[in-house]
This record gives structure tokens, C-alpha cells and sequence, in this order.
């Protein structure tokens, strides 16, 4: 027998309101677009929201917790159960095309490859800019612990590129 299981209708609506969340270092990006927000659920009379980090010791983790928790009650949605799931570890695998390209546009090249299948294989860095992949790694860590400092050798232009996790 083959049973459908039907989602609330403010479901979507929810969903709506978590992808206006942007990340505090990524404004161009929302926390749905990174693969964040695993799941959402009706939980008693209230909602259950479970959220992945990008990586356990991100500074931005509480910030996030207190912007879903603000955002869902503003329109309505509460009490809300923000549950952090560490386990699948958050893998860049999870951001859509679509928040690579923004995050290209913004100047930060998008990370490249499959983190699950080619864990440290990864073609030469397009540069954001002039999209040369003549560039070279200038640090290991850019502006944040998640992206490279790399040069474009090209446009002699630096640029972070997002890491692939």
C-alpha cells in the first residue's frame, strides 16, 4: 500500500520566511541556500526547525539560532524548536547552482567539486572577476576559516575562493 504523507500547508510559508535569513558573512546568500535547514516539521502545536552549521565552531551559529527563532514568531510561526544536527557533518555539496553563481557575482569564487566523492581534488581556481584560471593560492585562510586567499595571475587581483568541505 502506498501512503502519502501530507505536510502542513504553512510549511512552505516557513521555508519562504528561513530563505529571507541571510548569512551574516555571505549577505548575497540566505541559510536555505547554503543547505542549512535541514528539515522543517509540525512539532505538537509549534514547529520544529532543524539547522546544520556550516561547521560546528562557526561564530555565526547563535546569531542564526536567534534569527530563525525571530523571523518564524514575527510571522506567526510559534513556539519554534531550533534543533542543531551536527551529524551529517554541513558539506558545500549542499549549496544550490544558483547560490554559486551569486556567490561568484558577489567576487567570491564558488567552491568546486564534490567534497564526498574527491575530498581534496579540485581543479585550478577560476578568478570571480575576469574568469582566468591562472591563479595561484596566496593563504590557506581568507577572510574567514571557510574560504583561500588566492591571486588571480591574470587580473592580479586577490580574491577569496569558498573551500570545498
Amino acid at each position: 500500500m502506498n501512503v502519502t504523507r501530507l505536510q502542513p500547508a504553512e510549511i512552505p510559508q516557513i521555508w519562504h520566511c528561513l530563505q529571507q535569513i541571510s548569512d551574516p558573512e555571505l549577505p548575497v546568500l540566505s541559510i536555505t541556500d547554503l543547505g542549512m535547514v535541514r528539515d522543517v516539521a509540525r512539532d505538537g502545536a509549534g514547529w520544529r526547525v532543524t539547522f546544520t552549521p556550516t561547521y560546528s565552531g562557526c561564530p555565526a551559529t547563535e546569531f542564526l539560532l536567534n534569527a530563525i527563532e525571530q523571523r518564524l514568531a514575527a510571522a506567526g510561526f510559534s513556539p519554534v524548536q531550533v534543533d542543531i544536527r551536527l551529524s551529517p557533518a554541513w558539506t558545500t555539496d549542499w549549496m544550490n547552482a544558483d547560490a554559486r553563481e551569486r556567490l561568484r557575482q558577489y567576487g567570491v569564487a564558488p567552491p568546486q567539486g564534490h567534497t564526498c566523492d574527491r575530498p581534496h581534488a579540485h581543479g585550478p581556481v577560476a578568478c570571480p572577476r575576469c574568469g582566468s584560471t591562472h591563479s595561484e593560492k596566496i593563504s590557506e585562510f581568507g577572510s574567514t576559516a571557510c574560504k583561500a586567499l588566492y591571486r588571480c595571475c591574470d587580473c592580479r587581483e586577490p580574491f577569496d575562493y569558498f573551500k570545498c568541505i
